[in-house]
């Protein structure tokens, strides 16, 4: 069991810092992020800033040069230990002459997986891993997720009133929220590698779906609509705005030859797209994190068969009545003792608004 000083928590807390400035670029690959040090003397620091790019300890030995040597190298993940786009980390650290590697967590990426810190050892440096390792796996969540779990980590995006309405029964509901809350949800898309929505949104709203976030770089997240019989091809504002767009359909229908968007088919069980099927095909290409903006039947659906990992609600000081429309349905609730709890990781003031980030049990 390593034991680790208070000086190894604040660089590694610096590196943790490092990483997330990469939140918004480096997908598919995750956030990470190195400082190397001689005692309290921090002599290079990085992060993996966009995928294909060096990674996070490359840009840190750069700027040690020379000071490396002798040097403890702090990393948010276990460096890697193959030829990919970049040569191996683990193999410049080596060369670089550090004598000591602490890493928040290993690398679960089949590839690296324990590699990194054998080639680290086997070199005669000392490795010591764990330390942060919480908010490690928190940066990551989506990342981890794909390779853990074979699914990308499901995010639903809500807005409702006090009285817990989305929108007034005739369906209007600009806007429920102010602006400060509609910017900080730009934010969230900008994370994501795919933003989810239904066909019924898209009939019904005709949103773009894109990142507008000023000055920003920003990967476009994917945009997906579930649209088991493709009924919603005439709202044409998803597929523009620069950035991709995947219809999954069912397969029973043939799509259609378009130059902006991209058709694949999906099982269906019971008349609907089968969620698990959509999940798997996304982790499959690449996505990390799925930003859900849609209906109260998606939804409602996501929650009640277990899929959504984290709801992030934005509730605004207002009321819309009982004849407005709920938050979310399908959730087969009729008791007390089938009510379905959730943790509450997160709450803040963004504007006049409340946002509750939200994790079931």
């Amino acid at each position: 069991m390593s034991t680790f000083t208070t000086l190894d928590h604040l660089h590694m807390a610096h590196a943790l810092r490092l990483a997330e400035r990469g939140r918004f670029t480096t997908r598919p690959n995750p956030m990470v992020g190195c400082v190397i040090a001689h005692n309290d003397r921090v002599v290079g620091e990085g992060w993996h800033q966009r995928t294909g790019g060096p990674h996070a300890e490359v840009f840190a030995l750069r700027q040690a040069g020379e000071e490396a040597r002798g040097a403890t190298a702090y990393v948010t993940l276990e460096p890697c230990a193959h030829y990919g786009r970049t040569p191996p980390c683990a193999l410049a650290l080596i060369e670089a002459g550090v004598s000591r590697v602490v890493a928040a967590m290993r690398d679960p990426f089949p590839k690296v997986d324990g590699g990194g810190f054998t080639l680290l050892r086997e070199a005669g440096i000392e490795v010591a891993e764990g330390l942060m390792a919480a908010q490690a796996r928190e940066l990551n969540l989506g990342f981890l997720s794909r390779f853990e779990r074979g699914r990308p980590w499901l995010r639903v995006k809500l807005a409702a009133s006090l009285d817990g309405r989305t929108a007034m029964a005739d369906g209007s509901s600009k806007w429920i929220t102010g602006a400060a809350a509609r910017e900080d949800v730009q934010h969230w898309r900008a994370r994501a590698g795919a933003i989810l929505t239904g066909a019924d949104t898209v009939l019904a709203d005709d949103p773009q779906l894109t990142v507008r976030l000023a000055d920003t770089e920003v990967i476009p997240p994917l945009r997906v609509v579930l649209d088991s019989r493709l009924r919603s091809l005439e709202c044409a504002r998803v597929r523009e705005g620069g950035a991709p767009t995947l219809y999954l359909h069912d397969a029973s229908v043939s799509a259609p030859d378009a130059a902006d968007a991209e058709f694949a088919s999906v099982p269906s069980v019971d008349g609907r797209l089968d969620l698990a099927a959509v999940l798997a095909l996304l982790a499959d290409r690449g996505i990390n994190e799925v930003h859900t903006e849609a209906g109260a039947t998606l939804c409602g659906a996501l929650l009640a068969g277990g899929w959504v990992d984290e709801l992030l609600l934005y509730q605004a000081p207002t009321l819309l009545g009982e004849q407005g429309r709920p938050l979310l349905t399908g959730l087969g609730i009729h008791a007390m003792e089938q009510q379905r709890r959730l943790r509450l990781v997160d709450q803040r003031q963004v504007g006049d608004d409340l946002r509750l980030l939200l994790r079931p049990w």
